[in-house]
C-alpha cells in the first residue's frame, strides 16, 4: 500500500512543465492587458503572478493523497468562510462578497471553488462503489447545495452557476449513471423553462431587479441598448474595432473602450473587449488557445492518474477553468447574459488569480505520482 506523506521523493521527468509554460505564458497575458485597461493595478496584478507561481510549486510538492485526507476540515473552512462573508463582509455596489483581515481583502467564494474540488475528489472516491446509490446522491446533493446556497445569498449567480456545474461535472467524471443523467435533464429543461418564464414577469420575486434586467436586456438588447445591455453593446463593437491584429497594447485613443463610461469593469469582467481592441483576432485566438490547451493538460493528466481522486480533482480544476472561461467570454461577445466571473490567470483578482495557481499546483502533483500503487 501506498503511504500517505506530506511530501515524497519525486520523477521530475513526469512534472508537467508544459502546464507552467501555459500558465506562465497566460499570466503574462493578464498582466499586459490590466494594465492597459487600469494601469494602477498592473503591480498588483504581477505581485498576484508571483504569490500564485510560489503557491503552485509549494502545492505540487505536496501528495494530493496527504491533502485530501483533511477533505471535512476543508469543507468546513469553506462554509466558515462563505457564512463569514455574510456576517462580516464588505458590501460593494450591492453585493457582499469580499472579507477584509488586517490589510488583507479576498474573495472567499473564489478560493472555496479549489477546496470544494478537493472535498469531492475524497468525497466521491469514498462512494466510488455506491455512486449512484439514492443515499449516496442525496447526501451530495446536500454537501454540494449548502455551499452554493451561501454564495447565491452574497448574492453572487453567476459564481453559484459556475460552482454547480463544476460539481456536476466531477460527480458526472466519478462515473454517474447516464440513466439518472436523462432523469435529471427531462426535470430540469422544463423547470427551467418555467423559471425563464417566471422571471422576465414584472412583479417576479425569484431574481433581484439588477439580475432580472440583465436577462431582459440579453433576451432584447435593443430595448435595453442605453441601460443594461450598454456595456455588452460596446464590448462587441470594442473586440470588432480590434479587426485581425488590433490597435496595439496600450492604446489610449479617445474613441477606446476603457476610456469614459463605455464598461465598468475593463480589467476584470470585460477583460476580452480589451484584448479583441488591442490585440485582434489573433490576440483573442491566442488566448482562447492558451486556455484549451490547459485544460486540455489537465484532463489528460486526469486520465493518466492512478485514481478517481486524482482524475476527479485534474477534471475539476480544468473544468472550472473551461466553465469560467466560457462564461467570461461568452459575456463579452454578447453570446451568454451579462454576468460577472473573472476570465482565469487573465482578469485582475488576486483571490481568483491565487486560487487557480493552487488548483494547478494540484494537478501537477497528480502527474508527479507514480501510475500503480507501489
Amino acid at each position: 500500500m501506498r503511504s500517505h506523506r506530506f511530501t515524497k521523493p519525486y520523477n521530475w521527468k513526469n512534472y508537467k512543465f508544459g502546464i507552467v509554460a501555459l500558465v506562465g505564458i497566460l499570466s503574462i497575458f493578464g498582466i499586459l492587458v490590466v494594465g492597459s485597461a487600469k494601469e494602477s493595478l498592473q503591480n498588483k496584478q504581477i505581485l498576484g503572478v508571483v504569490i500564485g507561481l510560489a503557491a503552485m510549486i509549494i502545492v505540487s510538492l505536496i501528495d494530493y493523497m496527504w491533502i485530501i485526507n483533511f477533505y471535512w476540515v476543508l469543507y468546513i473552512l469553506s462554509i466558515i468562510m462563505l457564512t463569514a462573508v455574510k456576517l462580516f463582509g464588505e458590501n460593494v455596489n450591492g453585493a457582499t462578497r469580499w472579507i477584509k483581515v488586517g490589510f488583507i481583502q479576498f474573495q472567499p467564494s473564489e478560493l472555496a471553488k479549489i477546496l470544494l474540488i478537493i472535498f469531492f475528489a475524497k468525497f466521491l472516491m469514498e462512494h466510488e462503489e455506491d455512486i449512484n446509490d439514492k443515499f449516496t446522491l442525496l447526501k451530495y446533493a446536500v454537501l454540494a447545495g449548502i455551499p452554493l446556497v451561501l454564495i447565491l445569498i452574497e448574492p453572487n449567480l453567476s459564481t453559484t452557476i459556475c460552482t454547480a456545474l463544476m460539481i456536476c461535472l466531477m460527480i458526472y467524471v466519478a462515473g454517474l449513471s447516464y440513466k439518472f443523467i436523462g432523469t435529471i435533464l427531462i426535470i430540469l429543461i422544463p423547470v427551467a423553462v418555467i423559471f425563464l418564464s417566471i422571471v422576465v414577469q414584472p412583479d417576479q420575486k425569484l431574481l433581484k431587479d439588477y439580475q432580472q434586467k440583465r436577462i431582459l436586456a440579453f433576451i432584447e438588447p435593443e430595448k435595453y441598448e442605453s441601460d443594461e445591455a450598454y456595456q455588452q453593446k460596446n464590448s462587441v463593437m470594442a473586440i470588432g474595432s480590434g479587426q485581425l491584429t488590433g490597435k496595439g497594447l496600450d492604446n489610449n485613443t479617445t474613441t477606446s473602450v476603457k476610456n469614459g463610461n463605455f464598461i465598468l469593469e475593463p480589467q476584470t469582467d470585460f477583460i476580452f473587449a480589451i484584448i479583441g481592441e488591442e490585440l485582434g483576432f489573433v490576440g483573442g485566438c491566442i488566448i482562447i488557445a492558451l486556455l484549451l490547451l490547459i485544460v486540455i493538460q489537465c484532463i489528460l493528466v486526469g486520465i493518466r492518474s492512478q485514481d478517481l481522486a486524482g482524475r476527479i480533482i485534474c477534471c475539476g480544476v480544468g473544468g472550472l477553468i473551461g466553465i469560467q472561461s466560457f462564461i467570461n467570454i461568452g459575456v463579452a461577445t454578447k453570446i451568454l447574459p451579462n454576468t460577472g466571473v473573472p476570465l482565469p490567470f487573465v482578469s485582475y483578482g488576486l483571490t481568483s488569480l491565487v486560487s487557480l495557481y493552487i488548483g494547478i499546483g494540484l494537478v501537477l502533483n497528480v502527474g508527479l505520482q507514480p501510475k500503480k500503487y507501489q
